[in-house]
């Protein structure tokens, strides 16, 4: 959806850095895909994405803190939603900040619906 254009993710310098360490771990890469594949995949929601200025961290909130980096750039851009395979850990601290947290399936239903 983003490559289509139906779907723009934010995306802030703290969160791209973040994207790019964990897909180029070995145990994304077992699978059998690249490690250029992977950074195609960050540099693909960078070109898509709305920039975000993070002008302030709002640390400590979530049990993960790399897991902040997807709520501060949410925050900052005034997100309406969360989309996580970890919806528990990011329930709590995103509520304190009106933005809901959905599971991918959830998440592809609401945009079908607007």
């Amino acid at each position: 959806m983003v490559l289509a254009g139906e779907l723009r993710p934010l995306v802030s310098v703290p969160l791209v850095l973040e994207y790019e360490a964990v897909l180029t771990r070995p145990e994304h890469l077992a699978g059998g895909q690249d490690i250029e594949a992977n950074v195609e995949i960050v540099r693909a929601f960078c070109r898509m994405g709305e920039p975000v200025h993070v002008s302030r961290r709002l640390r400590p909130q979530l049990v993960d803190p790399d897991d902040e980096f997807v709520l501060e750039a949410a925050y900052h851009g005034r997100a309406e939603m969360i989309a996580t395979l970890n919806t528990r850990d990011f329930l709590k601290a995103a509520k304190r900040f009106g933005i809901a947290v959905l599971g991918p399936g959830e998440t592809l239903e609401r945009i079908r619906r607007q």
